[in-house]
């Protein structure tokens, strides 16, 4: 499905200035027609996967238990 700057600014929660500057600098790959920039979403596909991943691999980590350190010696 291909959107313009401002639905994929939006699609991706970033401002459109931003996703103007990926896709001159060939961060984001855009078809141009004539008159404004067409970007076809699937590219994002992977990304958003990934993120996905990195969010349950950062929840399982934070849900670890913090094993006691044999070495700590009470001062009292």
């Amino acid at each position: 499905m291909y959107r313009t700057i401002t639905e994929t600014a939006a699609y991706l929660s970033m401002p459109e200035e931003q996703v103007i500057r990926y896709v001159l600098e060939g961060r984001i790959r855009a078809v141009h027609d004539g008159t404004q920039y067409l970007i076809n979403t699937s590219q994002f596909e992977r990304h958003f996967e990934q993120l996905e991943v990195a969010k349950q691999e950062l929840e399982e980590w934070l849900a670890t238990p913090v094993p006691d350190d044999p070495d700590i010696q009470d001062e009292d």
